[in-house]
């Protein structure tokens, strides 16, 4: 927020929807790709490059914190995502409904946000890691 205070206009691109949709940078452009591949799938430059590019336009096209412009991509079926990359975050399928941490968290986002833009959960796998 610092460097956007400045004038200088910034953008997150990211590939964990709820995470983004909850933490409400300036901008952001999520990819639907694996973690860790936000800026397009390795050793292809093209894809590479119309990624970036499409989350550059962002710049201009989002206009207020929270809002997240989802990219046109498609890893395609050149791995089954959910048995071949490793890591809980990715076995579980993603969606679109907001996770948090804990309830003081959810209460925050909504009496900052409102419900409509700030509501979500509380994640199941947060609740079963204090247990």
């Amino acid at each position: 927020r610092a460097v956007e205070a400045r004038g200088i206009p910034t953008m997150v691109m990211g590939s964990a929807f709820d995470i983004l949709s909850s933490c409400w940078p300036p901008r952001t452009s999520f990819v639907n790709y694996p973690l860790g591949h936000q800026t397009g799938m390795a050793f292809d430059p093209t894809d590479q490059y119309r990624l970036v590019e499409a989350a550059l336009d962002g710049l201009v096209l989002l206009n207020k914190p929270g809002q997240v412009n989802v990219l046109e991509c498609d890893w395609g079926n050149t791995m089954d995502l959910n048995e071949t990359i490793g890591g809980r975050e990715v076995v579980l399928r993603r969606d679109t409904v907001m996770k948090y941490q804990c309830q003081e968290s959810l209460d925050l986002a909504v009496a900052r946000h409102g419900e409509a833009e700030g509501g979500g959960i509380v994640s199941e796998e947060a609740i079963r890691q204090r247990e």
